[in-house]
């Protein structure tokens, strides 16, 4: 193979700090570079790459879509767009569905539904209660709900109407709820994936579902990176055993075709009526497609159950490992979706890895993200142990920053 070189990126804006490599193509969950090497898809296009790549079944289906339709608009019905909603109206128990472009957008449609259920109520100010640790986007409205300083920087004002307090802490919940009679919904990703691998407790998203229904809140899952299957179940949520009244999905739909969601229950499904909102992408038949066909494939393929079997297989050989090293304070999350938390900085795991063949992602400064294709084989999972153990062993074994 010969090698090309990388292309210049001087007329790309520089909103990114990318590795020096540029990838060719893939086959399951490998992928080549332009200089022919072979590497370990352990971050899935960040949660995107569910079916992995060059998927079988999936590819000639989006190749028939192509040469149909790719675009129309929403002036005309859709078949593809009910047939998808149907099926997330099954798998969630939920009632109906909005579709957009990407998690941002389903998160600030997320908060125009939360607003509007308040205004529908007489509350002309309504508050969101969101979480220490949040990542929901980066336009103002979602940026105003993520936690992050670092990214917030430079964008004031913020978007008003949000009140933050600890993940997993109910009694500051209700502290919240009770200080702040204007709260309309209570905002919070199942997982939080940007923050570092940060689950919410089953006991915790209960309670949650407790308050909001005493309350009359709106519960707003963002399962945006954590859903579609990623913890071995459809929705993270669903381990709880509870619903949402809204639920914001993208990433992993698709399967690598930008896509966005937003599932309502019954609660929230009449506060968006004809011209509240829109989108001159959402719901196209390509991305339609994309979802169905990925859907389809995930429950024909068992892919739910091989998330949580081989989720459980790479946990356990990070686990085995990485045992004893004192510089892991955990390793955690539940299915494809896990994070190794390390007691200093990882970010030179970050090529370091590509150099071991593997590609994985560092979050929060100090977790090690692993977000690989739903497809993952046992074997794979190893390997990407077996890769990235010992770098992790290496960077531990330096003095500590």
């Amino acid at each position: 193979m010969n090698a090309d070189p990388l292309p210049s990126d001087a007329h790309v804006m520089p909103t990114y700090g990318r590795l020096p490599v540029a990838l060719s193509h893939g086959q399951g969950c490998w992928v080549w570079d332009t200089q022919g090497r072979r590497l370990l898809d352990g971050l899935g296009g960040i949660a995107v790459n569910t079916l992995g790549h060059n998927h079988p079944r999936l590819v000639p289906a989006l190749q028939e879509q192509i040469a149909k339709l790719i675009h129309t608009s929403n002036y005309y019905q859709s078949p593809l767009q009910a047939q998808l909603a149907t099926k997330l109206c099954e798998i969630s128990g939920l009632a109906n569905v909005f579709f957009c472009n990407s998690g941002l957008e389903a998160n600030e449609a997320a908060l125009k539904i939360a607003r509007k259920f308040g205004h529908d109520r007489g509350n002309t100010a309504p508050e969101i209660l969101v979480f220490e640790g949040a990542f929901h986007g980066r336009s103002i409205a979602t940026l105003s709900a993520t936690a992050n300083p670092k990214i917030q920087a430079g964008f004031g004002p913020l978007v008003p109407g949000f009140v933050r307090v600890p993940l997993n802490d109910i009694a500051a919940v209700e502290a919240a709820v009770a200080a702040h009679p204007n709260l309309t919904a209570i905002f919070l990703e199942t997982i939080q994936g940007e923050g570092g691998i940060n689950p919410t407790r089953i006991e915790f998203l209960q309670a949650l579902r407790r308050v909001c229904d005493e309350r009359d809140l709106l519960l707003m899952l963002d399962e945006v990176q954590c859903g579609v299957g990623r913890t071995g179940k459809w929705f993270a949520h669903q381990w709880a055993g509870i619903k949402p009244d809204v639920m914001p999905l993208a990433k992993g739909l698709g399967s690598g075709v930008p896509i966005g969601a937003v599932v309502c229950g019954p609660r929230a499904a009449g506060v968006l009526k004809a011209g509240n909102h829109g989108t001159t992408f959402g719901g196209n038949p390509l991305a339609m497609r994309a979802g169905i066909e990925t859907l389809t494939i995930m429950e024909e393929d068992g892919l739910l159950a091989n998330a949580e079997a081989v989720g459980a297989t790479l946990r356990g050989a990070l686990a085995d490992g990485l045992a004893g090293e004192q510089g892991v304070v955990e390793i955690r999350g539940q299915g494809l979706m896990l994070g190794i938390e390390l007691d200093r900085p990882a970010g030179v795991l970050l090529t370091q890895s590509l150099d071991a063949g593997l590609l994985i992602s560092v979050t929060a400064d100090r977790v090690v993200r692993l977000l690989p294709p739903l497809i993952l084989t046992h074997d794979e999972a190893r390997e990407i142990a077996a890769r990235l153990v010992p770098l992790i062993k290496a960077l531990l074994a330096q003095p500590k920053p």
